[in-house]
């Protein structure tokens, strides 16, 4: 493990302020006499409103990695801090209050509330934030003001998922996770939930880390984390980023 210098590829833009500071990290799972594992020896800086895309097939552990920076999970080894708080060794407390007041999650499966409205769900949220963003304005940035009172059964996949961000953003976080945002959804549906992502980090300057498998999307990204085998492959510069819309896959 050594420090990164400025143009390490690893590092966010030099000089800007880092979300994210991970150091050796590694988590390796016990399961009965068997040990997997999941991560090793990951260096990373993720700097304040970049867009990364975390890239690899199954099992490369960069669902780990993003459980890792959100909180869900703890590193069996190295060190991982969110701005200036330290996430290794904190308190579940202290992680459950990291997860409420600063990260929003956005996952594959999209755990709406069925007996609520897409308003509602969103609400519910507001409730635990310390400083929440109006519900209308949330829902307004994910284009479902008209659909507001309707039930989550009611709505298409696609649109649930855009319930599932505006639920995520409306607390303001200064990070949005995204697990596979797109893994349950079409083609065309999933570009529209990618539009609404992106824009979340272009106008909220939220910084914002998606898990994909699909190579095609890492052309939106600031950056692309490789993931293979527990570590860091490769991390590549986008030089222009693309719009969702101009995607094909």
């Amino acid at each position: 493990m050594h420090p990164l210098s400025d143009n390490d590829p690893l590092r966010g833009q030099s000089g800007a302020p880092a979300v994210f500071h991970a150091r050796g990290l590694g988590k390796t799972y016990h399961t009965g006499a068997v040990d997997v594992r999941a991560l090793h020896d990951v260096d990373l800086d993720i700097v304040r409103g970049e867009f990364i895309v975390l890239l690899g097939a199954s099992g490369s552990g960069k669902s780990t990695l993003l459980n890792i920076l959100g909180g869900l999970d703890v590193p069996s080894e190295g060190d991982v801090w969110f701005a200036d708080h330290r996430l290794t060794g904190a308190s579940e407390a202290d992680l459950t209050a990291y997860r409420r007041e600063h990260v929003g999650f956005v996952f594959q499966f999209y755990n709406l509330i069925p007996s609520l409205t897409v308003r509602e769900n969103v609400a519910l949220v507001t409730d635990i934030a310390p400083d929440p963003m109006p519900i209308d304005e949330a829902i307004a940035m994910v284009g479902l003001t008209p659909r507001q009172h309707h039930f989550p059964a009611q709505l298409s996949g696609g649109e649930q998922q855009r319930v599932a961000i505006a639920r995520a953003i409306v607390k303001r976080p200064e990070v949005l996770l995204c697990d596979e945002p797109t893994g349950a959804l079409d083609y065309q549906t999933g570009k529209m939930v990618l539009e609404v992502i992106a824009r979340i980090n272009a106008e909220l300057g939220t910084t914002a880390v998606v898990i994909t498998h699909n190579a095609a999307i890492a052309a939106m990204a600031d950056r692309v984390v490789y993931l293979g085998d527990g570590t860091i492959q490769r991390v590549e510069r986008n030089a222009h980023r693309v719009s969702p819309s101009e995607l094909s896959w």
